[in-house]
């Protein structure tokens, strides 16, 4: 008897160093360790970068060569159309069982409705991140121009067989943008099943009296670089260390903002499995992509057992999900007073009930992706 297969198309997987590749990778060891499915994954091979944690490829890997690789943007950009198209084009041609679609490059769902919808190929969307909203929330483009009205209506207008969305208010975003309640699981990005956690006190951790807050990973276009300052302004060297591991299109802003202040470490970066020791993790989102993404490195924070001060809409599925396990600051004009309020009356007591919240998260957010990944299973064919 034949077994079933299912494919996974996204720009990144391993060895490539990236968090989508990393959950890509996640749910095809998964897939095969637990259930002997036949996974296929295809993606672009090139290097970019990012954060996570080097792993050695699972499954039937198929690389697609990307025509451009230097850094002219728009270049860049034309280069991740085309790739797009090339990763699906590959999928259907391949026709190895469902098609996962994740979201990177960006307008690859673009091309899953065109091609895939089409040829009636059955496919799921995985929703890491919803383009092309993010390039109008980034303000790449305006929303009224009429190529973002093109890839948004050719994005829409043939809907996946399935959904796996990040989170239930993404959900019903996607419900509402389809105009269909489609079947579906949540799972969250940043919910790995192999923590590995190193208990010895890591080399950076010199203050081991203060409470320690930490901005690691990405910095783009999604995230508030004024609540991370205001966070930076208000470290108080009694009582606080800061470390900043960041990279992306705002990163090098904050490291000259941040750049001989008193109680700030700048680093390259922080294993996944070092994250624990960081008592408070600052993530952001601001406003205008809401829904459209959704920071991995909460959920990752919270999952490592530590807490997080999230900056962004109480209506974020990182809040929804994980409020229990820290304090919000809300992306408006009162930011900088009321990060300053927080950080000022935080204390150790607070930051161990947080943790001891986060643990409890941590164990249903497993439960809930084993449940994900075992209801994906039974859609492979």
């Amino acid at each position: 008897m034949q077994g079933k297969k299912l494919t996974i198309v996204n720009r990144h997987y391993p060895p490539n160093v990236n968090i989508t590749g990393e959950n890509a990778w996640d749910l095809a060891n998964y897939l095969i360790a637990h259930h002997q499915i036949d996974v296929a994954v295809i993606h672009i091979s090139r290097s970019y970068e990012g954060g996570g944690n080097k792993r050695t490829p699972v499954g039937e890997v198929h690389s697609i060569k990307t025509i451009y690789e230097g850094n002219n943007k728009i270049l860049r950009y034309l280069s991740s159309i085309l790739d797009g198209y090339n990763l699906i084009h590959k999928a259907a041609k391949l026709n190895h069982g469902p098609v996962i679609v994740m979201t990177s490059p960006p307008l690859l769902p673009m091309w899953a409705s065109k091609i895939l919808g089409k040829k009636n190929i059955e496919w799921i969307l995985w929703s890491m991140d919803l383009f092309p909203e993010g390039f109008a929330a980034s303000n790449e483009i305006n929303d009224t121009n009429f190529l973002y009205k093109y890839a948004l209506t050719q994005t829409y207008k043939n809907a996946p067989d399935k959904i796996i969305a990040l989170g239930p208010q993404q959900k019903k975003v996607l419900d509402k943008k389809y105009n269909k309640d489609i079947e579906h699981v949540i799972l969250p990005c940043g919910v790995f099943l192999d923590q590995n956690k190193i208990d010895t006190i890591p080399s950076w951790k010199t203050h081991t009296d203060k409470i320690y807050l930490g901005y690691i990973g990405n910095c783009g276009n999604a995230h508030s670089v004024n609540f991370i300052k205001a966070v930076i302004d208000e470290v108080n060297t009694e009582k606080f260390h800061m470390i900043l591991a960041v990279y992306g299109i705002k990163a090098e802003e904050l490291k000259a903002y941040a750049k001989d202040k008193p109680g700030i470490t700048i680093m390259q970066s922080i294993p996944r499995n070092e994250l624990h020791h960081i008592d408070v993790h600052l993530v952001t989102l601001v406003n205008s992509w809401t829904h459209i993404a959704v920071p991995s490195k909460a959920v990752s924070s919270v999952c490592s057992s530590a807490s997080i001060l999230f900056c962004g809409n109480k209506e974020s599925d990182n809040w929804v999900l994980l409020h229990e396990a820290g304090w919000l600051v809300e992306d408006n004009e009162e930011l900088q007073s009321t990060v300053k309020n927080i950080l000022s009356s935080l204390t150790p007591d607070d930051i161990k009930t947080k943790k001891t919240n986060a643990q409890q998260i941590s164990k249903d957010l497993n439960t809930l992706v084993k449940q994900s990944y075992d209801t994906i299973a039974s859609w492979a064919k």
